[in-house]
């Protein structure tokens, strides 16, 4: 049976999640052994946060008179600077495991391996093109917000159905620390996420949709054959082509 939070489990949940997934300066909360895993269906939220504070600086710099490109620099900046890089660090980790290693135990040590590699580096670099293009493509800081909106928050929606379909990598780390999810915070995350989608109008919500199920299916066969699971890094390689899947649908849907 489907456990609904009391509106106080709902705002520790939100605060939690903008804990671990942003680098905002927030007051200690006392969570109250509340774990990531139950916690998880707010991740969107914490997307919400970061698009909002990209679009603001978005707006800011066209309102100066900064040309598109410069705008949409920036504001990717600063949604780097909200997360602190947490997924992307997590997709050049993958980029050079999955890469570089020959065996399960070296994919997963080298994801370990704080150093980037050749593999993880391009990731970063194609990850930000790509990105950056879409962003200073759009008319106007409106199309901007809705595409950011759309795109932080479904991709990280995919998180706990993520989590709840594959089984940990490692006996350690983020992942495992993080707990199991159960497929009612899953669903209800994927929800939310899909809620975002319709941003970029139904057309584009569900051409996104479907995107994404692709996606996702695709990144869950090829962890589980790399890894045999998932792992804190894995999450955040979905996030980062999750983010870029939209953001290329906006590109269509909102030109």
């Amino acid at each position: 049976m489907t456990v609904v939070p009391s509106p106080r489990q709902a705002l520790d949940d939100i605060a939690l999640c903008l804990v671990f997934f942003t680098r905002l300066p927030l007051p200690v909360v006392d969570f109250r052994d509340r774990s990531l895993a139950a916690a998880i269906w707010a991740a969107p939220v914490a997307g919400l946060t970061v698009a909002l504070i990209g679009a603001l600086v978005y707006a800011v710099g066209t309102w100066l008179g900064l040309a598109a490109g410069p705008a949409a620099a920036l504001a990717l900046a600063a949604t780097l600077l909200a997360t602190g890089c947490i997924h992307e660090d997590g997709l050049s980790d993958v980029a050079d495991g999955f890469g570089g290693g020959k065996t399960r135990e070296k994919k997963l040590e080298i994801m370990r391996d704080s150093r980037i590699g050749a593999y993880g580096a391009c990731a970063l670099g194609i990850s930000l093109l790509i990105r950056w293009s879409v962003l200073s493509g759009f008319a106007g800081p409106v199309y901007v917000f809705l595409a950011l909106i759309a795109a932080h928050a479904a991709s990280r929606g995919l998180f706990g159905a993520f989590m709840h379909l594959l089984p940990a990598a490692r006996s350690d780390g983020l992942s495992a620390d993080a707990g199991m999810v159960s497929a009612e915070t899953a669903i209800a995350g994927a929800v939310l996420g899909a809620v975002a989608l319709l941003a970029l109008g139904f057309g584009g919500a569900v051409a996104a949709l479907i995107l994404l199920g692709l996606l996702f299916a695709a990144f869950r066969e090829l962890c589980r054959n790399q890894i045999g699971g998932q792992t804190g890094d894995t999450v955040g390689a979905l996030q980062q082509l999750g983010e870029i899947a939209v953001l290329l649908v906006a590109s269509v849907c909102l030109s």
